[in-house]
């Protein structure tokens, strides 16, 4: 058996309860895409998205294929670590630290005399484009490197593959990754490359790498430990830090991440395939672009009969996403929104999963399916 779950990067199905805390009230990604473009997902209808709670710019489909339901996120956050960290069964006491004044003069002091230059550009939140743009002249001048966050807990660094070489960037981001512990813990670090010329500076998505907090035990490592395979496709192994993954297998872009999925599916082994499709989020939810959104989503919907004709007579397809990043709302940030839930396989047709109480549901139904003991957060659906 092997059990394929797609997380479409931050495709969220409308605002939290307690969305307000988070400044997100009345975020809605999907709908307020489909609105904005008069989008139709025909094959994610089918499945039964249109019958998701909250689901109102979708039809409605009479005898949905696969089992639907939306999940709420129950860790302190909107960002790529919580929401996948608690798919897998690890509930956060607190939240990851953010940086909104920017980090500390005195990390940055240390940090920049530990990768031998001799200042820094930026620290504060900043858009990743709008940060080559306004500081990549002055990097290719000093060679230092542009750092800056965002609404999420991570310390991004930015640098120019013709000033500073690739492998160096990752040092960089090494170190900062050993130096970020303790009061400082962030969630991630990322690697940034970019490429081009004055007015016309371009990030290279291919190249990024992230170094995320290694988690504690979950249920990747219980499946792993169950003798079987736990494949990771795209960021997936990134964001747990290459922990409880028997193989991993790198994407560059959502067509690239599902045309891995599919070559998987095929292959004769048991077990996990994990593929995080990003595009949705960092190409056109952080750019507020819902013509680019709606895009994305049509072309995953064009080829969703694909992945459901590779699935086994024994096998499960999840549909799930980690947040919301609605590119009609204020602001270039997450939303903190409900997280979809479609499920295909044996048993699964016309089945309402309605509103789960935690993004956890997912690793305690990946568990009971492969046959597996799992003692930590969630309810099997």
């Amino acid at each position: 058996m092997k059990i394929t779950t797609i997380v479409l990067d931050s495709v969220g199905l409308g605002y939290l309860p307690d969305a307000a805390a988070f400044g997100d009230e009345g975020a809605d990604t999907l709908d307020h895409t489909v609105l904005k473009t008069g989008l139709e997902l025909p094959n994610l209808a089918a499945l039964g998205l249109g019958n998701v709670p909250g689901v109102h710019t979708l039809p409605a489909s009479e005898n949905p294929s696969g089992a639907f339901g939306r999940m709420r996120e129950v860790n302190p956050g909107k960002d790529t670590s919580t929401g996948h960290w608690e798919f897998v069964g690890i509930h956060l006491e607190h939240p990851f630290r953010t940086f909104p004044q920017g980090y500390p003069q005195e990390f940055l002091q240390a940090y920049t005399q530990r990768i031998g230059v001799g200042g820094w550009l930026l620290n504060r939140p900043y858009s990743g484009t709008d940060a080559i743009r306004d500081y990549g002249e002055e990097h290719l001048k000093t060679g230092w490197p542009i750092v800056y966050t965002s609404a999420d807990s991570v310390f991004q660094v930015a640098a120019h593959i013709a000033k500073v070489p690739l492998e160096t960037l990752y040092e960089w981001c090494k170190v900062a990754r050993e130096m970020l512990v303790g009061p400082l813990a962030c969630a991630r670090v990322i690697a940034r490359p970019f490429e081009g010329e004055r007015g016309g500076f371009y990030r290279r998505e291919d190249l990024r790498k992230d170094f995320a907090l290694e988690p504690p035990r979950n249920v990747l490592d219980v499946i792993k430990a169950g003798g079987l395979e736990v494949v990771g496709i795209g960021k997936i192994p990134d964001i747990y830090a290459h922990r409880g993954f028997t193989r991993e297998v790198k994407s560059k872009d959502n067509a690239d991440g599902i045309g891995q999925t599919l070559e998987q599916m095929h292959q004769p082994y048991n077990g996990l395939i994990f593929t995080n499709l990003v595009d949705f989020d960092a190409k056109f939810g952080h750019r507020r672009n819902p013509a680019g959104y709606a895009q994305a989503l049509a072309e995953f919907d064009a080829r969703l009969p694909d992945l459901l004709t590779a699935l086994g007579p024994e096998d499960y397809l999840f549909i799930v996403s980690d947040h919301g990043n609605d590119p009609t709302y204020r602001g270039t940030d997450h939303t903190r929104e409900y997280g979809m839930l479609l499920v295909a396989g044996p048993g699964m047709a016309g089945r309402d999963l309605g509103t789960r109480a935690t993004f956890s549901d997912l690793a305690a139904t990946w568990a009971k399916l492969l046959g597996l003991t799992w003692d930590g957060p969630g309810t099997a659906i």
